[in-house]
C-alpha cells in the first residue's frame, strides 16, 4: 500500500494544479484551431502540442540539467528544454526560417513596381506606434512593461512570425511564449481582421481601381537586389543583417539557378524540419506560470492594435500616394504592406475581386508583401540597435 501510495502521489494527476490544466486546453485549443480551422496548421499544431508536454506535471519536459559539486551530470533536463536553448535561445531557427522565406519569395512584383516599398514601409509603423501604448500603459500603471518589453511586443505588427521570436528571445524571452501565439494567431486571422478595416478607409471606387500589367524583370534585376539590399543595410544598420542576411542568401540561392538542390532544402526539407522543433520550441514556453498572468492579456491586445495600425497606415498611404502618382494604385493593396506572406496579398485580391470581378490584385499585392517582409527586418535591425 505504501508503494501505490507513493506511485499516486507522484503521479501527474495529484500534481495537476488548475494553471497547467488550464494551459493544457489551451493547447488542445491552438491544435483545434490548426487542425479544424486550417490557422497556421504548420506552427500552431507543434506550439499546442509542446504547451500540453511543458504543462504535464512530473514529466520534466523542460527541465534545466542539474549537476553535482564536483561538475558531473546529475540529471540530463528535459527534451524540450534543449530544444529551446539551442534553437530560439540561440537565435538559429528564426533565421533558418528566414532563410527558407527567402528561398520562396520571388521580388518580381516589387521591383517592377518600386512604388511598393512605400507601402511596406508604412505598414510597420504599427510597430512603433504600439511600442508608445504599451509604454503609455505602463505609464499610466496599467500594466508592466519596460522598454524592451514594448518593443518586443510592437514587433508584432510586423505579422512576421521568426522576427517575432527572434526579437522576444533577444529583448523579452520571458513574454516569448505570449508574443509568438499572439502573432501567429494574428497572421492565422488575417481574413478576418484586415476587410473590415480595408473597407472602412476605402470607397467602392477606389476599391474597384484596375491597376496596368506589371513589367517582365530580368533575372539579372532578380540576383543583384537581394546582394544590394544586404550591402546596403549592412553599412547603415549593422544589427538587421542576421535577419536580412538569411533572408537575402535565400533569395539569392532562389534566383541565380544554380544551387537547385539547395534552393529545394532550403524551401522543403530543412524548413519544415525547424518549424517541427520551432514549434515545439515556442510551446515550450507557455507553461502556466510564465503564461497565465495580466501581461499576457497585455500582450494579445496591443499584438491586435498593432496588426490593425499596420494595415490601417499601409491604406492610408496607398491613398495618399494616389495624389501624386500618374498611374492609379488600388488602396487594397496598401493592406499587404504587413508581411504576412502571401497571405495578405491573396486578401487584398479578395477584396478588390468583390468590388471588380475583372481586378486581379494578387501579383500587385505581392510587392508591399514582400516588401514587408525587408519592412519588419530593418524596423527589428533598429529595435536591436537600441535595445539590445
Amino acid at each position: 500500500m505504501d508503494k501505490l501510495n507513493l506511485l499516486l502521489t507522484q503521479s501527474g494527476l495529484a500534481n495537476l494544479t488548475l494553471g497547467q490544466l488550464a494551459m493544457i486546453l489551451v493547447g488542445l485549443l491552438l491544435i483545434y484551431l490548426a487542425i479544424r480551422k486550417g490557422f497556421e496548421p504548420l506552427l500552431l499544431l507543434p506550439i499546442g502540442f509542446g504547451a500540453i508536454l511543458v504543462n504535464i506535471p512530473e514529466a520534466g519536459m523542460y527541465a534545466a540539467p542539474v549537476y553535482g559539486d564536483d561538475g558531473h551530470l546529475l540529471s540530463a533536463g528535459g527534451l524540450l528544454y534543449y530544444v529551446y536553448h539551442i534553437g530560439i535561445g540561440s537565435g538559429v531557427f528564426p533565421l533558418l526560417i528566414f532563410m527558407g522565406v527567402g528561398a520562396m519569395t520571388d521580388f518580381g512584383p516589387m521591383l517592377a513596381n518600386p512604388k511598393t516599398l512605400f507601402l511596406g514601409a508604412a505598414a510597420q509603423f504599427g510597430i512603433f506606434g504600439t511600442i508608445i501604448g504599451a509604454v503609455w500603459m505602463s505609464s499610466m500603471g496599467w500594466m508592466d512593461f519596460s522598454l524592451t518589453d514594448a518593443a518586443a511586443i510592437g514587433i508584432i505588427g510586423g505579422a512576421d512570425g521568426p522576427t517575432s521570436i527572434f526579437i522576444a528571445s533577444r529583448l523579452a524571452p520571458d513574454m516569448l511564449g505570449a508574443i509568438a501565439v499572439a502573432a501567429y494567431s494574428y497572421m492565422a486571422l488575417v481574413p478576418l481582421i484586415q476587410p473590415p478595416i480595408m473597407r472602412l478607409l476605402t470607397t467602392q471606387k477606389e476599391r474597384a481601381i484596375t491597376m496596368t500589367q506589371l513589367r517582365v524583370v530580368s533575372k539579372r534585376e532578380k540576383i543583384i537586389f537581394p546582394l544590394l539590399v544586404l550591402v546596403l543595410v549592412a553599412l547603415f544598420l549593422p544589427s538587421a543583417t542576421p535577419l536580412l542576411g538569411m533572408f537575402c542568401f535565400g533569395n539569392l540561392m532562389r534566383e541565380s539557378g544554380v544551387v537547385e538542390r539547395l534552393s529545394d532544402t532550403a524551401q522543403n526539407a530543412l524548413m519544415n524540419t525547424v518549424t517541427i522543433f520551432l514549434g515545439l520550441a515556442v510551446g515550450s514556453k507557455l507553461s502556466a506560470e510564465a503564461f497565465l498572468n495580466v501581461e499576457t492579456l497585455g500582450i494579445l491586445l496591443l499584438g491586435l492594435a498593432a496588426f490593425c495600425v499596420g494595415t490601417m497606415a499601409g491604406v492610408l498611404m496607398a491613398k495618399g500616394m494616389n495624389l501624386v502618382s500618374k498611374t492609379p494604385i488600388n488602396p487594397l493593396i496598401g493592406s499587404a504592406g504587413v508581411s504576412a506572406v502571401p497571405m495578405a496579398a491573396r486578401v487584398s485580391n479578395k477584396v478588390g475581386l468583390e468590388a471588380n470581378n475583372q481586378n486581379f490584385l494578387l501579383m500587385h499585392a505581392m510587392g508591399p508583401n514582400v516588401a514587408g517582409v525587408i519592412g519588419s527586418a530593418v524596423a527589428a535591425g533598429v529595435l536591436l540597435a537600441y535595445l539590445g
